[in-house]
């Protein structure tokens, strides 16, 4: 199938200029009636570039249900179709890829331009470790400023050799390994896009690759390898997660369904929670039992959650969530369950700010190296908000009274799609409007956020403004 019958990825400015060169200024006001309904939020973005990915590496045709059209992951169908691999829209979330298999990837004509996605561009680099082609990789503004060398370093061990501004940060110029070898890798801290970046480089190696992680991370990677033909184990031991992939398999392209992001589902589970007498069931999300730490903190909460309809699709568990809003309760969050709920932070913290007491979530530095440092990018959320936030070392404390914080105030989104979501989800029920300097960047990972919102809300609750 000719590629320029491809979906296009959206028009952006120049890197570097997205978000500031046209801004989209955006408002939050309760609707004045509960959220109440049923709705789907987009694919899970984590499956949705490993399933591109995995099938630009298999042989043969993948098919692909629910893929999510956010700007980020178009950005990685765009990467594939530049290395080589068919790439096609068959209809909204229908996709095909027809992969080159391992080591088939060719040298692409231009620099790979990842937009504001960290995931991609890390695991891009392990995907490029093992081929032996030259590659320039870049990214907007956001992304140019955010740490590569956690990947680079373990990375470079393969034999393939990399060219980074200071820090590592893009733009970055890649030379695969001819021959690349295994690695026996122990990540200094959880991380599953340095687990996956390793990963992906060991596909083109001969022999084990192995990789130990401190704490367990989402396991997308390990799931997608084994759907696709590839030998992976597993075992917990008294090291840490032990995870070795016997290196250059056959990958065979096979169908994948994903199931709607968590993390995404968040904030519409957020609202619900928060606005008075809401009820609202979220369809077919995925529950990987190492991305719902979210839903286990909600509950020691006293959020009112049921989920129903229980299945497995495409090898991750899926289920519908429904919502009812509810008083909640402080807690204390403690650091291993931060690589189950990383991206969840932001809106947890507005969650705390409704709730009784000071929650206190513990052992978030790695929030500092996200799309902005949402550590200091939460606190200052909730400070315009008028609610009561610190932050100590690396703990956040977030200080609620079981009433809605006063509102009114205008939130710096940072080019963050997630420090903006929170932002307008408080002013859903915070005592006054919540404004946020721009909300272009949600679309990255949630597009049609607002109108979903507004549909839920039969109101328009959130406008540009």
């Amino acid at each position: 199938m000719p590629a320029e019958t491809s979906a296009p990825v959206p028009s952006h400015p120049a890197a570097g200029t997205h978000g500031a060169a046209d801004p989209r200024p955006m408002r939050a006001a309760a609707p004045g009636r509960p959220l109440s309904g049923s709705l789907r939020v987009p694919g899970d973005k984590s499956i949705s570039h490993r399933a591109l990915m995995f099938g630009a590496l298999a042989v043969g045709t993948t098919a692909i249900e629910g893929l999510l059209e956010g700007e980020d992951v178009l950005r990685t169908a765009a990467a594939m179709r530049a290395l080589g691999a068919e790439v096609e829209q068959l209809a909204p979330g229908r996709w095909r890829v027809a992969g080159r298999g391992i080591g088939g990837l060719l040298e692409p004509a231009d620099v790979l331009d990842m937009g504001n996605s960290g995931t991609a561009a890390r695991l891009l680099c392990g995907l490029l470790a093992g081929h032996p082609i030259f590659s320039v990789m870049t990214g907007d503004a956001s992304l140019r400023r955010r740490p590569m060398r956690r990947v680079i370093d373990p990375l470079s061990a393969t034999g393939a050799r990399f060219a980074a501004r200071e820090g590592g940060r893009l733009p970055l110029a890649i030379e695969g390994a001819a021959d690349p070898l295994p690695l026996d890798y122990r990540l200094p801290v959880a991380s599953a896009q340095v687990k996956s970046a390793v990963l992906l480089a060991g596909l083109c190696a001969p022999g084990t690759t192995r990789v130990v992680e401190p704490e367990p991370t989402r396991d997308h990677t390990e799931n997608m390898l084994r759907h696709f033909g590839a030998t992976v184990r597993v075992e917990d031991t008294p090291e840490g997660r032990v995870i070795e992939l016997e290196g250059q398999p056959e990958l065979v392209a096979a169908p994948i369904m994903v199931p709607g992001d968590p993390s995404s589902a968040a904030f519409p589970v957020a609202a619900a929670l928060l606005v008075p007498g809401s009820a609202l069931t979220v369809e077919g999300i995925g529950l990987n039992p190492l991305r719902t730490g979210l839903l286990a903190t909600l509950r020691e909460m006293g959020a009112d959650l049921t989920v129903r309809n229980e299945r497995v699709e495409g090898g991750e568990p899926t289920g519908d969530l429904l919502v009812r809003h509810g008083p909640l309760r402080a807690v204390e969050v403690p650091p291993g369950r931060v690589p189950s709920m990383i991206d969840e932070y932001p809106i947890l913290a507005v969650l705390a700010a409704f709730a009784q007491g000071t929650t206190r979530m513990r052992g978030l530095a790695e929030l500092r190296v996200k799309e902005s440092d949402r550590l200091a990018a939460t606190a200052a959320l909730l400070a315009a908000a008028g609610a009561r936030a610190e932050i100590l070392g690396d703990d956040l404390l977030v200080h609620g009274n079981g009433a809605p914080p006063p509102g009114g105030g205008l939130v710096a989104t940072h080019m963050d799609h997630r420090i903006a979501m929170s932002a307008l989800v408080l002013g859903l029920a915070s005592a006054a409007p919540m404004r946020i300097d721009d909300g272009a960047f949600i679309d990255t990972s949630f597009p049609g956020f607002a109108a979903l919102m507004n549909r839920v809300a039969g109101a328009e609750a959130l406008t540009a403004g």
